[in-house]
């Protein structure tokens, strides 16, 4: 008996735009029920590679078949008429609309050819949901009104309201906390028993090598590496192909002694009612304190409220010996707090902009000489900064929508930078950021500290708050519930505290 042809094929796509090859001869092959992992850094050609997937991009050159048939993607529609679904790191829901509505969008239930709304949406859509672990979801709530994991499954139960036999996940995890992550896997472990393919982008290895069969690495358009098992394969090579050399560790050293200087920043008994209970925190220049704990155990409300965009239930925030007002993101700014958030592109970067006037947005007096701007000293401060971070491509002009993540994120630093900024805020500094362009900005971080800058950082994940940190704060519920310096603890003993954690003595 012959064997089963592979599902998808893709073989020797190229796609250009201009000035760049996004793809230069790429071969992917999967399986029905198997997880196919897709790696590369930004850049590699992954968004392309599964847009040519979605029907989304048409390629210049190559040849796709699917279920053993040459076929053409010639647009979404036509991709999910084969069952091919993809669900992007930036969510496509229409917020206004409900949950079933949204499930349904552009393939409403018929009767008679007159689309049937109401109840018949609901019941299906309930279906689905359960299906997916998450009855409680109600079909008529507004997406909008939905946490980005529940907005997850929503993306999840429209791709399975098709007949779909392949589904694209682009960095699924991203915003999930480690229960929702676990959940998002036993969802995919159902999905591939039933026989559906799933092709997994992800920057996190370690999840590559819990849920993936197999793994193919992509570098400068082009498949390095094809069919790797995921599990056996050592992290180590599989980053050696993403970037092209071996990173042995990607995190700096840090200094010996731990800073003895006064206290920049001290916050005292801060909290916010339903988020977190009083806090003391002393900040040292050129000290990096990490806090460290589940999504919702407070660690974001925290960085928000200490740069004044969260008023305080309770305390205060001190900064060079001046207390700052309660509530006022222009205060802690004027007194020297930069915060780099977490959604970077939505609450950080004006993305249809240039590189220039996202880094001298919060700068903007310097360069005012009798109610004009000086174009030419804004650009050449911006670059400066940039330069300093070693941003690429070295173009002060280049829309930041065009940028990589990690240079993105260094737009970010820069802004703060050229502002003078002395205590330096950072909420999931490396999210959606690839492994080389991680060990860049860790070492941006390190040298920012060095220089003096004080540095409050936020992580979901473990080794990174105990590689880049000097000292740790363990959250849990909204509460400290140890206090330690980096080296005194191991990742086992974090996740222990933050799931079982007794409060700080």
């Amino acid at each position: 008996m012959a064997p089963e042809p592979p599902l998808l094929t893709m073989s020797g796509i190229t796609k250009s735009f201009p000035g760049v090859r996004a793809l230069d001869g790429v071969d992917l092959q999967v399986q029905a029920g198997e997880v196919h992992c897709l790696l590369g850094q930004n850049g590699a050609g992954k968004s392309t590679l599964i847009k040519v997937l979605a029907g989304a991009h048409q390629p210049d050159g190559g040849e796709i078949t699917w279920r053993g048939e040459r076929t053409t993607l010639k647009s979404p529609i036509a991709a999910m008429r084969l069952g091919i679904a993809t669900i992007y790191q930036e969510l496509d829901l229409v917020e206004g609309l409900s949950v079933a509505e949204n499930v349904h969008l552009g393939h409403e239930p018929t009767a008679a050819g007159f689309v049937v709304k109401g109840r018949e949406a609901k019941v299906s859509t309930s279906a689905l949901l359960k299906r997916l672990g998450h009855a409680e979801i109600d079909p008529g709530t507004l997406v909008g009104d939905l946490s980005a994991a529940h907005q997850q499954i929503v993306s999840m139960a429209r791709a399975l309201s098709h007949e779909v036999r392949l589904i694209v996940m682009d960095e699924p995890s991203a915003a999930l906390d480690p229960d929702e992550v676990d959940n998002l896997f036993r969802i995919v472990g159902d999905l591939t028993a039933d026989g559906v393919a799933v092709v997994y982008i992800s920057h996190r290895l370690e999840e590559i090598r819990r849920i993936g069969d197999r793994v193919t690495v992509l570098k400068d358009g082009r498949a390095v590496a094809g069919g790797l098992p995921a599990k056996e394969t050592p992290t180590r090579e599989v980053v050696a192909l993403m970037t092209g050399r071996n990173v042995e560790y990607v995190f700096p050293d840090r200094p010996v002694e731990p800073p003895t200087a006064e206290p920049v920043l001290k916050v005292a008994g801060l909290s916010r009612a339903g988020e977190f209970e009083p806090l003391d925190l002393e900040l040292r220049p050129g000290e990096i304190v990490g806090l460290a704990g589940l999504v919702g155990s407070g660690r974001s409300e925290i960085l928000e409220t200490i740069y004044g965009a969260r008023k305080a239930t309770t305390g205060h925030v001190t900064l060079g010996g001046q207390v700052l007002k309660p509530g006022s993101v222009r205060a802690a700014v004027r007194a020297g707090v930069g915060l780099a958030p977490e959604e970077r592109k939505a609450q950080a970067l004006l993305m249809l902009e240039s590189v220039t006037n996202n880094v001298s947005v919060s700068s903007m007096s310097r360069f005012s000489r009798g109610g004009w701007l000086d174009r030419g000293a804004e650009r050449k401060a911006a670059q400066t900064a940039t330069r300093e971070l070693s941003l690429r491509p070295d173009n002060p002009s280049a829309p930041v929508r065009t940028l990589s993540g990690g240079n993105q994120q260094k737009a970010v630093l820069a802004r703060w930078l050229l502002r003078g900024c002395r205590v330096l805020l950072l909420d999931e500094p490396t999210r959606g950021v690839d492994v080389g362009a991680r060990a860049e900005l860790y070492a941006v971080i390190r040298r920012l500290a060095d220089d003096g800058l004080a540095v409050l950082l936020v992580s979901s994940e473990v080794p990174e708050v105990l590689g880049l940190a000097d000292r740790v704060l363990v959250l849990r519920e909204g509460r400290v519930v140890h206090t330690a310096p980096a080296r005194d603890l191991d990742e086992h003993r974090v996740l222990d505290l933050v799931l079982e954690g007794s409060p700080a003595s």
